[in-house]
């Protein structure tokens, strides 16, 4: 049984985006911490709590995958779910070759958002 203990911190520009995963996350037994940006989520990383990262692909000047990239360089092992409003081929090999265990396509499904967010406890459980 999933345990509300489990964090994901939700790193997307788009307000709508980030509000919307507020909502619904709790929903699937999970809190929420919410980043506006990579740089917002790189001043928090010593203080998230954090056990799953959900991570727009598109951040304004950063991309999602060299966040993604970068962080496990820097010897994090955050599971990373990847989002998208657009999924081509390159962009979805790119990011399962950065180990991502899930990619969403926008607007997911919630049964797309679950088998994703079982994905990330089971790697993070790992």
């Amino acid at each position: 049984m999933p345990s509300a203990s489990f964090v994901v911190a939700v790193i997307d520009d788009d307000d709508m985006v980030r509000d919307g995963l507020r909502a619904l996350l709790p929903a699937f037994d999970c809190k929420v911490e919410l980043y506006p940006s990579a740089d917002a989520f790189l001043v928090a990383i010593t203080t998230t709590r954090a056990h799953c990262l959900m991570i727009d692909i598109q951040l304004g000047l950063v991309s999602g995958i060299a966040l993604g990239r970068g962080l496990t360089q820097a010897g994090y092992r955050f599971p990373v779910i990847y989002m998208s409003g657009s999924a081509d081929e390159e962009t979805r090999q790119e990011a399962r070759d950065a180990g991502c265990v899930a990619f969403l396509c926008k607007p997911f499904t919630p049964e797309g958002l679950s088998r994703a967010l079982d994905a990330a406890r089971r790697r993070n459980a790992g």
